[in-house]
């Protein structure tokens, strides 16, 4: 897709302006300081899309005095006692050293058994644990996503988890497969359920526009409390499009 990027600014706010073979124009603001980009159509002239930035000036403000209310986080150092959450709970993690193959066991609702070897640093330690990750957010799609084909009318010809900065999720509507972040299993299921009706919902209707809000309105009537939950945490971005 062509691109063309530059940066404008409107009073004390700098928004980053990137140019794309699209047909509309999309706000987002990203953690953790409120940074703005704006995607737009290659012919929208600078003064149009400074017009739609000032339109959207007070969404734009409530979605980083968000940011600014919510704590930074400190480094994990994936050490015993440290907070972790998992599938929406939080958990208590418990350091074991052993000599043994490395993995992670839900020992009670509150506590997470981490076993690693001897010696381990806290890049081993957190690779154990997104592997961990990793394996039981690809337990939990699958069932999701036979759920709703059927309901949705669409099936998926392939799906994929992967770390993503800004987004829960994507679509390629031609080769039919979604990618899901591997973050979300730190949310509640139904928060991972919300997504993949999400991404699914674009193969019917590519645009976050009226016809898509109505499919996810008739799909899953409590969306846009799921998105607001999303919104709340720090990976996740203010943005009207996709």
């Amino acid at each position: 897709m062509t691109t063309e990027m530059q940066q404008i600014k409107i009073d004390t706010l700098f928004v980053d302006v990137i140019r794309k073979d699209i047909k509309h124009v999309y706000f987002a603001v990203y953690p953790p300081n409120g940074r703005v980009r704006v995607s737009a159509p290659l012919r929208m002239d600078d003064e149009a899309v400074r017009k739609a930035v000032i339109s959207k000036l007070p969404w734009i403000k409530r979605h980083q005095a968000k940011f600014e209310g919510q704590e930074r986080q400190r480094p994990l150092e994936y050490v015993s006692g440290e907070c972790h959450y998992f599938q929406g709970q939080l958990f208590s993690l418990n350091v074991i050293y052993r000599d043994g193959a490395p993995k992670v066991v839900i020992r009670s609702n509150a506590t997470l058994d981490l076993f690693v070897r001897t010696g381990s640093d806290a890049s081993k330690r957190e690779r154990t644990l997104i592997i961990w990750y990793r394996q039981q957010l690809k337990d939990a799609i699958p069932p999701l996503i036979a759920k709703w084909e059927p309901i949705i009318g669409k099936e998926v010809a392939e799906w994929g988890v992967k770390r993503m900065k800004t987004r829960w999720g994507s679509c390629n509507i031609k080769a039919r497969r979604i990618w899901l972040n591997l973050e979300l299993i730190k949310k509640p299921v139904h928060c991972l359920e919300y997504i993949i009706v999400h991404e699914m919902v674009h193969l019917l209707e590519r645009l976050h526009n009226d016809r898509f809000r109505a499919y996810m309105d008739e799909f899953v009537p409590q969306w846009r409390r799921c998105q607001d939950e999303l919104d709340k945490t720090p990976l996740a971005y203010a943005n009207l499009g996709n």
